[in-house]
């Protein structure tokens, strides 16, 4: 098997999500029943799936730029005890050698690629890697590729992401285009 085929065999194990149908509300594990939105509890977000023609979690907008067996996992995990919010994808059957923006958005994906919403930030309004969840990534001569990202605050219940989208480019970290990265390709909802 190969590593990136582990690597996402793995984390639809950890996170018991090889899921299908329509897509499940967000759920996450509260670290104590008696913790409140203030606690911000241990939480954990997980989605995987083929970019299939009929998928309804895992939706594609460019089929040139996510050809047909490109697949995603992504794990968000966001602990109490580190103060920290991580996140990995795995991708794999994408174009090789080619760099893409992803990010968490706030809706879920729909069958329109706006339909995701917005960037989900930690503190809405400041379009920054910090504050938002970027995962770009550039893939290797088989199409797939990894990227984490470590972001120094907690999900809290009341507001979650519910998407990942892949974009056609980089994202751009500099004005007066920050945080943008070019059409939306492909968007994995969250489960």
């Amino acid at each position: 098997m190969r590593l990136p085929a582990l690597l996402l065999a793995l984390l639809a194990a950890a996170a018991g999500c090889a899921q299908t149908g329509a897509p499940p509300a967000p759920s996450g594990t509260a670290g104590s029943a008696s913790a409140g939105p203030s606690a911000n509890p241990n939480l954990a977000l997980s989605a995987s799936g083929d970019f299939a023609p009929d998928a309804t979690q895992a939706i594609v907008y460019d089929r040139k730029l996510a050809p047909e067996g490109a697949r995603a996992s992504l794990l968000v995990e966001s602990e109490l005890e580190a103060g920290k919010t991580r996140s990995s994808l795995v991708v794999e059957g994408f174009l090789p050698g080619r760099t893409y923006g992803a990010h968490l958005h706030a809706n879920p994906c729909g069958a329109e690629p706006d339909d995701s919403g917005p960037h989900y930030q930690n503190k809405p309004g400041k379009v920054t890697a910090k504050n938002e969840v970027w995962l770009d990534f550039t893939t290797d001569g088989t199409g797939s590729a990894n990227a984490s990202a470590r972001n120094p605050w907690l999900l809290t219940s009341e507001r979650l992401p519910r998407s990942l989208v892949i974009h056609a480019e980089r994202t751009k970290a500099k004005k007066p285009d920050r945080g943008a990265a070019g059409p939306r390709v492909a968007c994995l909802t969250l489960g």
